[in-house]
């Protein structure tokens, strides 16, 4: 017998441009069922801010057994996710000594895993990354805490949206859309943080003359937010460390010039919520493919939950040789199965040569072109996407309860949104029936392109106005 466990997976739907695909969901199914009899406690605990945690209790394979040597990596994976589903800094593996050894180099300045180590400690929760090992009875209680988020559709408001490849902007009176704007532009290339502000604030000067007045600026942006504050962002790659501190400040400084409530939370958690908006219900995660993944959740209970929710970070594919993600240095991760650098890389094995002097914005439209035209290269790079989507949903399923998943972002735009649909429901239907009452859905074109800066824009809260 194989010690390698994803020889034995074995997906019914291939992506017709990577037939090797090892999705997630199937290979931690595998394991589970490894597990089930034989299996011995393995828990993990991941503490963040303010001492919200995490609890993940699992079992794992027990020395000698054929697939012992599978631990590290099902473990490993396992941890991954978590990591940037949640966020944390401290990690507790409440298990075999031998695991905890293992993810504590890992996950070490000098380990396999050292952007995730410094993403988390330092540049994220401004401590030093820690993984300890204890007994399982010894991990900490789990402490989560949601909150209510957006839905203020009073007065005159301003809702942007900040992506890779360009940035929206809507003015919004009484929760109704009078102006919407998308303008190109390419921030990672740019290192002085004036640059952004200025683009930003031509942004909100467009929507503002629009407008009879402003109450309130509420944005979305890819990217780590704690209290309007950027974290990191890889809009702001081309920034260099000694300026990055303009980049934190600049939405305090667009709030003290603009003397209004102003919002901004990562992209994805705007995704969730205007499908909470729209569909009037919750256990939504919104996943937008754009320049990356931006993911995001709100609760059974109409909350966001504080979560970090980079399921751009978080691996999807477990195959020897899978995709690298250039900036973290990992294989197989959501940003290059669900956004435009996946039609990026799929577009040579489907015969299709982007012209490299384009914006990436271009590029995209470039490839979206000939799939409206009908070319059988172009429509097998999103068969192959909706063959991805499908089992990474059965995956988040696992760790988000869900009810329906909104997907939206430009590479959904066309002929693209129904072939990706039509590819994840296929998948969800025949290989993942216990997650059949999940519902996949696009919102319509224009909801589509506009709909994160409109939702934003009900982020904050209007001040109450002083009695008279």
């Amino acid at each position: 017998m194989s010690s390698d466990l994803r020889t034995s997976v074995k997906p019914a739907h291939l992506p017709p441009l990577e037939e090797q695909f090892v999705p997630a969901a199937l290979y931690n199914r595998a394991f589970r069922k490894q597990a089930q009899s034989a299996g011995v406690p393995l828990i993990l605990g991941v503490e963040r801010e303010h001492g919200r945690s995490l609890r993940y209790e699992a079992r794992v394979l027990p020395e000698g057994h054929p697939f012992a040597a599978e631990n590290n990596r099902y473990v490993e994976r396992l941890l991954k996710f978590l990591l940037w589903q949640k966020g944390g800094w401290k990690v507790a593996v409440g298990g075999p000594q031998s695991i905890g050894e293992y993810i504590r180099r890992t996950y070490s300045a000098e380990g396999e895993r050292r952007f995730d180590f410094a993403f988390m400690g330092r540049d994220v929760y401004e401590k030093e990354f820690t993984v300890i090992t204890c007994r399982p009875e010894d991990v900490p209680p789990a402490l989560e805490t949601g909150q209510p988020l957006g839905r203020h559709l009073d007065g005159c408001r301003i809702g942007f949206d900040l992506g890779a490849s360009d940035r929206k902007v809507s003015a919004v009176i009484d929760g109704n859309p009078v102006y919407s704007e998308e303008v190109v532009w390419e921030p990672r290339k740019h290192a002085d943080p004036e640059y952004h502000y200025r683009e930003i604030r031509a942004a909100l000067a467009a929507a503002a003359a629009k407008l009879p007045r402003v109450d309130a600026i509420g944005g979305s942006s890819a990217g780590i937010y704690i209290d309007n504050r950027p974290m990191i962002a890889s809009l702001f790659r081309a920034v260099p460390a000694g300026r990055f501190g303009e980049v934190r400040g600049m939405f305090l400084r667009l709030r003290e010039e603009w003397k209004v409530p102003l919002e901004v939370i990562n992209d994805g958690d705007v995704t969730a919520l205007a499908g909470a908006m729209s569909l009037g219900d919750n256990a939504i995660l919104g996943v937008a493919l754009g320049s990356s993944e931006a993911t995001g959740y709100v609760d059974e209970n109409g909350n966001i939950m504080g979560w970090l929710n980079e399921l751009a970070f978080a691996p999807v594919d477990y195959r020897e040789g899978a995709a690298l993600d250039e900036w973290s240095g990992d294989r197989g991760v959501g940003s290059q199965y669900f956004s435009q650098q996946c039609v990026f890389r799929l577009a040579p094995k489907a015969g299709i040569a982007i012209p490299q002097d384009l914006t990436d914005a271009d590029k995209l439209k470039f490839v979206q072109e000939k799939l409206e035209k009908g070319d059988p290269g172009a429509r097998r790079i999103w068969e192959s996407m909706g063959v991805f989507l499908g089992y990474g949903i059965a995956h988040y399923a696992d760790f988000y309860p869900l009810r329906h998943v909104l997907i939206l972002g430009r590479c959904t735009s066309g002929r693209g949104g129904s072939i990706l649909l039509e590819g994840a429901r296929k998948v969800l239907a025949s290989e993942f029936p216990e997650h059949a009452g999940v519902h996949i859905q696009l919102p319509d074109e224009k909801s589509r392109r506009v709909g994160q800066s409109i939702a934003a824009a009900s982020l904050p809260a209007l001040e109450p106005k002083e009695a008279k």
